[in-house]
């Protein structure tokens, strides 16, 4: 793990199991390793990626502050497999809310992804599969999916349900997947 680890603080790639469904993984603070995820994903340019992350306190890597109430609610949803989509007005970060001024972040329930998230800082984590196909089921079905196109796999357990989307605004609280 150890490897992969440096290998992902060095902007690289990889599939492994979160705690919903497989990722396809790369530090969302490394530009270029977020483009070479739209390439391999053959993934619209427009559709912006969750972003995995540790505690809290990483979303202010992504200048998102958060006040009480939203805090609150984070706090009910995370750890867990919920992605909650905040404000993030920043241009710095277009290459990652791709103009919608808004980052999707979920706070995985494993314990040992989020220690990983610990050593890698946030990583952009959409499912591993091409725009189109299903979601790979196992490490099996990522590879058919990216061959050598990814620099390692890793295999392990997932609900194989993706996340529950929700959008935080001032208005309240919005279900965009169920």
């Amino acid at each position: 793990m150890e490897n992969n680890i440096k290998t992902l603080q060095k902007g690289g790639i990889g599939i492994i199991a979160t705690d919903t469904i497989y990722g396809i993984v790369g530090q969302a603070l490394k530009q270029s390793t977020v483009e070479r995820i739209y390439k391999v994903k053959k993934r619209t340019p427009t559709k912006p990626f969750i972003i995995l992350i540790s505690d809290l306190g990483d979303l202010n890597e992504f200048d998102i502050e958060i006040n009480q109430p939203t805090r609150a609610t984070l706090n009910s949803y995370w750890p867990g497999p919920v992605s909650i989509i905040l404000d993030c007005p920043n241009d710095k970060f277009e290459y990652l809310h791709r103009g919608t001024s808004t980052l999707a972040f979920r706070m995985p329930a494993k314990p040992e992804l989020r220690d990983i998230l610990k050593q890698t800082g946030p990583l952009v984590a959409p499912s591993a599969n091409p725009e189109g196909l299903e979601p790979a089921a196992d490490v099996e079905a990522a590879k058919v999916y990216f061959g050598d196109s990814v620099d390692f796999y890793i295999e392990g357990t997932v609900s194989k349900k993706p996340s529950r989307i929700v959008k935080i605004t001032d208005a309240g609280e919005e279900v965009i997947r169920p």
